[in-house]
Formats: structure tokens, C-alpha cells, sequence
């Protein structure tokens, strides 16, 4: 049994499990399919089912092995699938690019959603530079229904193939470009994951691949204090959910203002030590680019819970603390307990971050550090 904190998922899902004896059904059929409805008398499906990283997986889910696919609106099916993909550890140069000084209803240097990021990278030349067509344009966007179609997806730990189908499932496209010859579909992300769930971009693939004649191109781009990563994927075999491979992945910035030792030595001379916080643990976080990430998260949201912020992004519990910890250690988030549940938020120091611009703000990151 797990050692973390249950999530009110946790504990929602140990009552499905126990009424529908979720487990032995998969045991014994190798899937069970579980309805909307079934899920809604406990709690609203749309927060039981949207898992879009392994490490926000219900604990029950994680002890079996077990994972959970949409096959139309309204039911779903849990198995034993191979549903996610960890993204590749590439790293490239940042390229720089400029933005066009006529634009005043996009501040790049405060980006605070998905939309807005896709926004940047087209506006930009970005989108274009990465797929290498000149001649893109918006298209496709939003919440549509698929239409039928079947896969086959591996059981992750028999390696056994599942056949699925699926049927006006509910796909959801966050940027569709369409070029002289190809159809991008974007699924974005405004934080830094480890992984993935591969459904994000194969229901759209598989959605629109004989709609047009053109080829469809699915694409992923993260977004974090100011870097764009993007990441170009193919379907080896379009019927099998599983044959995914990257194509490319590039990383840019824009008009980005370097940072030079001298930068970092002024500030070390003129930083002074101060007196380390009270009740508050030294950081266990190891990423700080993370860090990073869940200042923009609470800036674009304001306020989250504990739970909130486990299930939204790609953290479980444990990490959770961890890193509004090590957020609260540098004294950039507050917290507060409200009828028992644990709220996170921006202090007046993290909100300051959001008026700065890039360089400005990772200098004052490196100050707030050093006074430590």
C-alpha cells in the first residue's frame, strides 16, 4: 500500500473500486468499461478521469498497474494500458527569435495560459520555423467529437496487445495550423511534465488523418519562464497507440537578454545573508525550474489546493510539498487552511516576479537564493 496522502480522488475511487470490484474484473476480462453515470454518484466524472500524467494516476490505479481511456462520450474503459510516453531528454541550443513590435495584445514576457503560449509561437514565427511552412494558418481549435475508430494499445505488463474502439469520444485540439501541405495539431502545456498521456495527441491524429489529404503532424509544446520547447511526433503505425516516436524537438526564446557572470558577481557582492524561515523545511525540490513553473501556475490561477495543483500538473503529493515548500522557503507562496483544506498562493514577493521581465525576474531568483 502507498505511503502518500490520498487525494479526495483517492479516496472517491476506493468506493468504485470496492462497489464495482474493479480489480477482479480486469483480472478476469483484462478490461472493465464503467459509464459517467457510474462515476457521477460519487463524484462529477470530468475531476475523476482527466489523468494527463502517470504521477496523477489514483493510488488504486498506481498499486494495480491500471490506467483509464475515454472510448466514447460518457464511457470509459480501465486497463492495464501503456497510456503514457516520458518525454525525450534532448537538449538543444535556445534559438532567439524577435517578436513583431506592432503587437500589443500579447505580453510574451507574462505568459499565463496554454492559449496564449500557442498564441506567442504562432504570432512569432515560431510555429512556422518548427514545422517549416511559411504559410500556416489557424484552423481547428477546441472540444469536437471524434469519429469511429479502433487501435490496438500494449498492456504494460504483459506486453499483450489490447484492441480498442472508440466512438464519438470527446477529442480536445488546443491549436490546429493548417500549411501547404500538412495539418499541425497542438496539444500544449503551460508547465514542465515528465511525461505524457499519449491520448492527447493520438485521438486528434486519428480524428482528422482521413479527414484531409494532407499529413497530419502531431505536436506538443511546454512553456515555462520563457522557453518553448516543441516536440514533433509521428505514429510509426497509425494503428497501434503505442508506436509513438519523436521526430524532432526544438527549444526557442524570445528577444531573450542574456545572463553573464558579471550579472551573477554584482549580485553575489551585494547580496546579504538573512535569517532562515521558521516552520518552514529546507527545500527538498529538485528541479528548479519547477519551482519556477508552480509560481507561474498560482499566478495564472491565484489560489489552489493541495489537490489542485497534484492533479492539474505533473506532480504527486509528495511533490506537491516539496515544491510549495521550497517556494515558501524563498518566500515567493503563502499558504492557508480553509475548512480543512490546505489553499497555496503568490505572496506580494511572487506576484512582484509577474511584473518584471524574464532576465529581470531569474536575477531576482538567483538573489533570493543566495540569501541563503
Amino acid at each position: 500500500m502507498s505511503s502518500k496522502p490520498k487525494t479526495r480522488n483517492d479516496k472517491v475511487w476506493e468506493l468504485l473500486f470496492q462497489k464495482y470490484n474493479i480489480v477482479n474484473a480486469v483480472d478476469k476480462n483484462g478490461y472493465m468499461n464503467i459509464k459517467s453515470e457510474q462515476i457521477n454518484e460519487f463524484r462529477e466524472a470530468r475531476l475523476m478521469t482527466k489523468f494527463d500524467h502517470r504521477s496523477n494516476l489514483p493510488q488504486l490505479f498506481e498499486e494495480n498497474g491500471l490506467s483509464i481511456l475515454p472510448i466514447s462520450r460518457g464511457e470509459y474503459t480501465i486497463a492495464r494500458f501503456e497510456a503514457y510516453h516520458k518525454f525525450e531528454k534532448v537538449r538543444h541550443e535556445v534559438h532567439s527569435l524577435s517578436f513583431p513590435d506592432y503587437i500589443q495584445s500579447i505580453d510574451f514576457e507574462n505568459i499565463t495560459s496554454e492559449a496564449t503560449a500557442i498564441n506567442t509561437a504562432y504570432v512569432s514565427g515560431m510555429l512556422a520555423d518548427f514545422i517549416g511552412d511559411e504559410e500556416l494558418l489557424p484552423t481547428v481549435d477546441g472540444r469536437m467529437s471524434s469519429n469511429q475508430f479502433e487501435f490496438n494499445i500494449r498492456n504494460q505488463r504483459s506486453g499483450q496487445i489490447i484492441p480498442l474502439s472508440i466512438k464519438n469520444s470527446q477529442v480536445e485540439i488546443d491549436g490546429g495550423y493548417e500549411g501547404l501541405s500538412s495539418l499541425t495539431l497542438i496539444e500544449a502545456k503551460n508547465s514542465i511534465s515528465d511525461d505524457f498521456l499519449i491520448r492527447q495527441l493520438y485521438y486528434p491524429f486519428r480524428s482528422w488523418e482521413k479527414k484531409v489529404t494532407k499529413q497530419v503532424k502531431p505536436v506538443f509544446l511546454t512553456y515555462s519562464n520563457g522557453i518553448f520547447s516543441l516536440y514533433e511526433y509521428v505514429f510509426e503505425d497509425i494503428t497501434n497507440y503505442n508506436s509513438l516516436a519523436l521526430l524532432k524537438q526544438k527549444s526557442y526564446s524570445i528577444e531573450p537578454e542574456d545572463i553573464h557572470l558579471d550579472d551573477i558577481l554584482v549580485i553575489s557582492n551585494e547580496t546579504r545573508l538573512i535569517e532562515e524561515p521558521q516552520g518552514i523545511p529546507f527545500p527538498q525540490a529538485d528541479s528548479f525550474e519547477r519551482v519556477i513553473s508552480l509560481c507561474e501556475i498560482l499566478h495564472e490561477n491565484d489560489i489552489l489546493s493541495r489537490d489542485e495543483i497534484t492533479y492539474k500538473y505533473d506532480f504527486d503529493v509528495r511533490q506537491t510539498n516539496y515544491y510549495t515548500d521550497a517556494a515558501r522557503y524563498l518566500g515567493l507562496v503563502d499558504k492557508k487552511r480553509k475548512n480543512g483544506v490546505v489553499n497555496y498562493f503568490l505572496s506580494s514577493k511572487g506576484k512582484s516576479l509577474f511584473n518584471m521581465n524574464i532576465k529581470s525576474r531569474n536575477l531576482k531568483f538567483i538573489k533570493w537564493v543566495l540569501e541563503h
